[in-house]
């Protein structure tokens, strides 16, 4: 995901502000990096689709599981 991480730097240094400026203040409202996120978002799952990366594999139980034991499929 590197080619995502100048934006990745972009939207944590708006929240950062957003967080400690407005959130702790109590202001809830989190539009203010709204549009850094969302080109952010789609970076990323750009980037995992070119990477064959499917999200739901991350949500996969392993852990626990007989699949913790056995070497994983390439």
């Amino acid at each position: 995901m590197e080619a995502c991480g100048q934006l990745k730097e972009d939207y944590d240094a708006c929240f950062n502000v957003w967080f400690s400026q407005k959130f702790l203040k109590g202001d809830n409202n989190d539009s203010m990096c709204a549009q850094l996120l969302k080109v952010y978002k789609q970076c990323v799952e750009k980037s995992m689709k070119d990477h064959h990366i499917d999200l739901k594999d991350a949500d996969i139980e392993i852990l626990g599981t007989e699949k913790e034991a056995k070497v994983p499929e390439k």
